[in-house]
């Protein structure tokens, strides 16, 4: 369904519920893989998922139609992760909180992973990365996204992308060659 239909049903005071649906069962697996790329915990991701479309529920009248619906969510979603890994960073500096665990430790206890010792080393030197820069990597590789359609997500130039591309893919490099 295209997004001049989704919106339409969603505008809909009869059938704003069904289109929002529609909405979530369109975008939600792609959008989790995202987040959870970033996050990397599945019950993280999980939550970051509903308040993504908590967000664009509440925020779906005000939208412009200045970019497609995958855009506009997917700059929620990366705002969400980016606001999310920063909190987690604060936390993880002050020790007197406790309670959180090595990225290692998270990964090799979540069901969900079935990696290996270097897939482990990988996301370790993804971990190190500022968060943005992290977006910006997860974007390109993982998710094949061209510069254009990042530059309009990320509200960000495609050279200033292609520079931080390069940066952190250069630290991965350094990262997973020590030790």
């Amino acid at each position: 369904m295209n997004d001049a239909e989704l919106l339409s049903l969603i505008r809909n005071d009869h059938t704003s519920r069904y289109g929002f649906s529609l909405l979530v069962q369109q975008y939600q697996q792609q959008l989790y893989w995202h987040i959870r790329r970033m996050v990397v915990d599945h019950e993280d991701a999980n939550d970051l998922v509903q308040e993504v479309f908590l967000k664009v529920w509440k925020g779906i009248g005000s939208f412009r139609e200045d970019s497609s619906l995958f855009t506009w969510i997917y700059r929620i979603a990366s705002n969400e992760c980016i606001s999310f890994l920063k909190k987690r960073r604060l936390h993880t500096m002050i020790p007197l909180l406790g309670g959180n665990r090595d990225i290692a430790e998270r990964l090799t206890e979540d069901p969900y992973f079935t990696g290996d010792a270097i897939q482990v080393k990988f996301q370790k030197a993804l971990d190190k990365l500022p968060p943005r820069q992290r977006m910006v990597f997860h974007m390109r590789y993982y998710d094949e996204m061209p510069y254009d359609v990042m530059s309009e997500i990320l509200n960000t130039s495609v050279g200033a992308l292609k520079a931080s591309y390069h940066i952190a893919a250069k630290k991965i490099e350094d990262s997973m060659t020590q030790d």
